[in-house]
C-alpha cells in the first residue's frame, strides 16, 4: 500500500511542486489538497491519509492550531510534517510542541522531501537536531523552565532511558541508537515507548521537546 499524504498550504505553487515531487515516486500517493488549515479536519476524516504536510503560516487557521485540531478530534491521527520558510520560524516551535512529527524546509530538495514523508509514515519523528537545539535555546526560557523539570523528575526514567533519549535529541534513528549502545532494535524500540509513556508524549520529537525545556539536555 501507497503512504497517502493531504498537501495543506494557502500557496498553490507550493502545492503543485509538491504534489509532483511526491507523485513521482512508486509508494507516495497524495490523496488531496487544502489551501487553509481550516479544511484539514474534514478532509483528514474523509481520506485518511497517513501523512498531512502542513503549511505553519496560514490566513485563517494556521498550521499550529490545524495540528491541535486534528490530534485532539481525530481517533487514530496521521502524522503531522509542518512546511516553513524559515526553520527558526517561533511557528515551528509551537507547531512541534503542539503535536506535529516534525518540520521540512520548503527549499528541500525533493529527495529530502520524499525522505520526510517516507520518515514519519514510518513512525520515526522528522528531526532536525542543530535546529531544534537552536529554536529550544530561543524560546525554552519563555516555557516554564521549573513546570518541565519537576515534570521530568517524576517521570523516573531509568538510566538506559535517559540514555536513549539523549540519543533521540542528537537525531539518532532506533536503529542507530541500537548500535551505539550495542543492543537489538526492539530493545531500543521498548526503551523509547518506555521513555514515551513516562514522559507523556505522544512521539520522539514532543519527548525531545521535554527533555530540552526540563534543561535534561542542553540546548546550547
Amino acid at each position: 500500500m501507497p503512504v497517502t499524504v493531504l498537501l495543506v498550504d494557502d500557496e498553490p505553487l507550493v502545492r503543485a511542486g509538491l504534489r509532483a515531487v511526491l507523485e513521482a515516486q512508486p509508494d507516495i500517493e497524495v490523496v488531496g489538497e487544502a489551501a487553509d488549515g481550516a479544511a484539514v479536519i474534514p478532509l483528514v476524516r474523509q481520506l485518511r491519509p497517513d501523512v498531512v504536510a502542513m503549511d505553519v503560516r496560514m490566513p485563517l487557521l494556521d498550521g499550529i492550531e490545524a495540528t491541535r485540531a486534528v490530534l485532539r478530534t481525530v481517533q487514530d491521527p496521521p502524522k503531522i510534517v509542518v512546511i516553513t520558510t524559515f526553520e527558526n520560524d517561533e511557528y515551528v516551535y509551537e507547531a512541534l510542541r503542539a503535536g506535529a512529527d516534525g518540520f521540512l524546509l520548503k527549499r528541500a530538495r525533493p529527495a529530502e522531501i520524499v525522505h520526510a514523508v517516507r520518515l514519519v509514515a514510518e513512525g520515526e519523528s522528522l528531526l532536525f537536531p542543530a535546529a531544534v537545539r537552536r529554536l529550544a535555546a530561543s524560546h525554552g526560557e519563555e516555557r516554564g523552565e521549573e513546570g518541565a523539570r519537576a515534570a521530568f523528575a517524576r517521570a523516573g526514567l531509568t538510566g538506559r532511558e535517559e540514555e536513549v533519549l539523549r540519543l533521540m535529541a542528537r537525531g539518532l534513528s532506533n536503529a542507530e541508537i541500537a548500535e551505539r549502545l550495542v543492543v537489538g532494535t526492539e530493545t531500543v524500540k521498548s526503551h523509547v515507548s518506555a521513555v514515551l509513556a513516562k514522559l507523556g508524549a505522544r512521539d520522539r520529537t514532543q519527548a525531545v521537546i521535554v527533555a530540552y525545556e526540563s534543561g535534561f539536555v542542553a540546548p546550547g
